[in-house]
């Protein structure tokens, strides 16, 4: 068994001390902002299985960075706008990662959901459903 320096659990708690959270039923009030993008960094058979919340864009988060990277041959144009984004996943561990990832690239007005996209649900937040 090899030693870890640190546990994955350890990452994530680290990372929701320098980024911003927004608590999920604010994120529900200010969803229908234009200036508000929810970013869905679950694979796509997650959402095939599960759904995802309304007007959603979907980024897997082992791709992120390169979508991001003005200079990358996969940039996304809509990652380098203005907008508000608020990355989430199932509970918030894989989304807490991303956010930091995407503050430390210079995406700065980055949230992670807390709760995740089971904390929507259980709040009724819109969502499309799964296909």
């Amino acid at each position: 068994m090899i030693n870890l320096k640190k546990s994955v659990f350890k990452l994530v708690e680290n990372a929701k001390i320098n980024i911003n959270c927004v608590k999920t039923d604010d994120a529900i009030k200010i969803h229908s902002n234009k200036m508000n993008k929810c970013v869905d960094i679950r694979d796509i058979r997650e959402i095939s299985k599960y759904g995802q919340i309304l007007s959603y864009k979907q980024v897997p988060s082992v791709i992120l960075k390169f979508w991001i990277d003005i200079k990358g041959y996969h940039q996304k144009k809509f990652l380098n706008e203005r907008f508000n984004f608020t990355f989430y996943c199932p509970s918030d561990w894989r989304s807490a990662l991303t956010t930091l990832i995407a503050n430390n690239i210079g995406v700065l007005k980055t949230s992670n959901l807390i709760g995740g996209y089971n904390r929507w649900l259980e709040l009724s937040g819109p969502i499309e459903e799964s296909r």
